[in-house]
């Protein structure tokens, strides 16, 4: 009776710890503590740099309940308080020329008054251009919500990315433009499968299929170490492959 009560511990213990690491699948592995402030929301997860005024990355985990749902989106755009001053503000964006640019988007939270409240937090946000706002980076987050409808769940992460030595900045705050942005996608059903994007923060007609780039490559061009908790083999498997057929 002592072996079996034993068993069923271990097991109990094995599926907890499963579950919790399910969980984090979608966080990066951490940066050195003087680049990020982790903040954790309702719906997703923030690596703010204080420094730039903009997150470094915003993970999250969309299920096919969270893809959907009837809250509005929310009327303004909110000063992050949670983070030390100078930070951005609204009057840093007025007249710049340049949109706020969701990296967790509205539309992945209207499940949920807070959620969406949070969604609206300026250090969830990038200075972007409107019309890869409205075109191109609306359609990947469109299809975002198609697969975690699909296939019940997927884990994302986006940012994003500075290749030049010195960046435009707007406002008094000198909140920094980025030079393009990136997004990884992970799905755990069946055969585990993953894709990125990575697109230029300017104006123009874009195909997505012309961006797509495996994780590993978007490792590279970021430096991060993404879906840190999947086991080695996975993986490496995921990272090396991207494949839109897959995802059709």
């Amino acid at each position: 009776m002592r072996n079996i009560w034993l068993l069923l511990a271990l097991t109990l213990f094995f599926i907890s710890c499963r579950a919790q690491k399910e969980e984090q699948l979608e966080v990066p592995a951490l940066l050195d503590k003087g680049k990020e402030i982790i903040l954790h929301r309702k719906s997703y997860v923030v690596s703010y740099n204080q420094g730039l005024k903009i997150p470094n990355w915003v993970a999250w985990h969309l299920t096919a309940e969270h893809a959907d749902g009837d809250i509005k989106r929310f009327a303004s755009y909110l000063e992050d308080e949670e983070v030390p001053k100078p930070r951005a503000t609204n009057e840093d964006y007025k007249g710049s020329g340049w949109s706020h640019g969701h990296m967790c988007p509205a539309g992945d939270n209207k499940w949920d008054a807070e959620a969406m409240k949070e969604s609206n937090l300026l250090t969830n946000m990038c200075p972007q251009d409107r019309s890869l706002n409205s075109g191109l980076w609306n359609r990947i987050e469109m299809d975002c919500r198609k697969w975690a409808k699909k296939y019940g769940s997927v884990y994302i992460v986006c940012g994003p990315l500075l290749y030049n030595k010195e960046h435009e900045t707007i406002g008094a705050n000198k909140v920094v433009v980025p030079e393009a942005f990136f997004k990884v996608i992970l799905c755990m059903q069946g055969r585990p499968k993953a894709i990125g994007f990575v697109v230029k923060n300017n104006a123009g007609t874009k195909k997505k299929d012309q961006y797509i780039n495996t994780v590993d490559e978007v490792e590279r061009l970021t430096g991060y170490d993404f879906f840190p908790a999947l086991p080695d083999n996975i993986e490496n498997d995921v990272e090396s492959h991207a494949n839109i057929d897959d995802w059709k």
